[in-house]
């Protein structure tokens, strides 16, 4: 009897563990944290050889109004034929065209030294291979540039000045606010046509933009590049999109003060990416501070290369569509998001964490990690999740989006605390919230095509709230 009973025991005390084995993978699952250390090593910043090349002795003119294409351009390829080095702008105002980077080359700006980019569009001629809104074509080269270069970073203290105004580039995004009136110049014709010819698969080099298209460059879009730095200097006024790494590896942005209020003035859009760290930036932008995205539809399909690995941290974010952002461009996927202790807070800026695709966009977005991320107020949601963006649900590429946790995010004000749009037949799965508190929150959350939901301390307005 007392060995039946001992037996009986051991069973309890065998099923109690199970039992607890099981709650503990039903609990928040932050393990993806121990992969940090692995990624961030292998995240490394480029070093360059002591050599110094002034623009000043390559014909640069500090005086805002002679073109100092030529100059830079000159500068760059002695820089880079001798080994590399800092290409050095020193104190003063230069004006320029299309700069583009070659291997183990460092543009460096100088405290007070401003580099001002011409608003003319022939002086981003001849065509580049590029990639626009996530489909690849030739089109104006963006304002930097680097193609299948390694060892490549632009420093300093100094500014870089896209000079995107209403005047200029802003008015061919086609919208009055942006200074467009019937009979200008727009880029919805060219815009049209490109994303065709990405669903048609016609051949890249055969996708011939540039004049006469009004489809408008990036700031800095290093294309198919190694080992890139860009740390310290202040980017303003973009015509479109500002930092846009293009199926790159190893990328350090940092110390970076990105300012842009005009169309599409997205921060920093990584794409197709591998390895990238963002840390201590402050973004303040008229679209989405920060958006990962993968290429879009077809063509992003036909690439098929996810940006991962990407590592937010100490960034300030304040006006823009989104803080950190996934999508919409993200048919090739986005897996391993790491956001750590960011600080978001503007009446303009609408959404905090912000994933948007749809089912002609498709992708599998998985393995976003989010903690210590306070928000004074944003317009709408501190958490947005929406498979309806755009064309919504009218194609045949069902997205997927898994695997979030978030814990320790504290928003003070926001029309929603939680808003999650998803399909019924791909609802968002295993999404864990943990020590998070909303405070001035105006609606009632919005869960549609939710699986796994589990929330631990989970408070708005003063009050916990439960997974139903």
């Amino acid at each position: 009897m007392k060995k039946n009973y001992t037996i009986f025991k051991h069973f309890l005390l065998l099923l109690l563990l199970l039992l607890t084995s099981n709650f503990t993978c039903q609990e928040i699952n932050y393990s993806g944290w121990k992969e940090l250390d692995n990624i961030l090593s292998n995240i490394k910043p480029p070093s360059f050889q002591s050599k110094d090349f002034n623009v000043l002795n390559y014909g640069a003119v500090a005086d805002g109004k002679t073109l100092c294409t030529q100059a830079f351009k000159n500068a760059i390829n002695e820089c880079s034929k001798s080994g590399g080095g800092r290409v050095v702008v020193p104190e003063g105002e230069f004006l320029t065209g299309a700069i583009h980077l070659k291997n183990n080359v460092n543009l460096y700006l100088a405290k007070n030294a401003i580099v001002k980019f011409s608003t003319d569009p022939k002086d981003y001629l001849p065509g580049v291979f590029t990639r626009w809104e996530g489909v690849e074509c030739m089109n104006y080269s963006p304002l930097i540039y680097a193609y299948e270069q390694e060892n490549i970073a632009v420093t300093g203290e100094g500014i870089l000045d896209g000079r995107g105004k209403s005047e200029n580039w802003w008015s061919w995004k086609g919208k009055k606010e942006y200074g467009w009136v019937k009979g200008m110049p727009e880029q919805k014709e060219a815009r049209d046509k490109l994303f065709e010819m990405g669903e048609k698969n016609v051949p890249v080099e055969k996708r011939i933009f540039g004049e006469g298209s009004y489809l408008r460059p990036s700031f800095f879009q290093p294309y198919r590049c190694k080992n890139i730095l860009v740390e310290g200097v202040t980017f303003k006024d973009s015509p479109m999109w500002f930092l846009n790494p293009v199926l790159c590896n190893n990328v350090t942005i940092s110390k970076v003060t990105i300012e842009g209020l005009g169309p599409n003035n997205d921060g920093c859009d990584p794409e197709s990416t591998k390895d990238m760290l963002i840390e201590n930036c402050f973004f303040n932008n008229g679209d989405d501070c920060i958006a990962i995205k993968s290429g879009r539809n077809n063509d992003g399909r036909r690439i098929n290369i996810p940006s991962e690995n990407i590592i937010i941290r100490n960034c300030t974010m304040k006006e823009g569509h989104g803080g950190v952002v996934i999508g919409s461009e993200i048919s090739g996927g986005v897996k391993n998001v790491f956001v750590d202790n960011c600080k978001m807070d503007s009446p303009n800026l609408d959404r905090a964490i912000r994933l948007k695709t749809n089912s002609i966009r498709g992708g599998v977005i998985e393995n976003l990690f989010v903690k210590d991320v306070t928000i004074g107020q944003v317009k709408e949601a501190a958490i947005h999740i929406n498979y309806f963006y755009e064309e919504g649900d009218k194609g045949e590429f069902t997205p997927v989006v898994r695997n979030i946790f978030v814990k320790n995010m504290k928003c003070e004000k926001s029309q929603f605390a939680i808003w999650i749009k998803a399909y019924d037949r791909s609802p968002v799965q295993n999404l864990s919230l943990e020590d998070c508190s909303f405070d001035g929150v105006d609606e009632s959350n919005v869960f549609e095509g939710v699986k796994d939901l589990l929330l631990k301390n989970v408070k708005i307005n003063g009050k916990e709230i439960t997974a139903e």
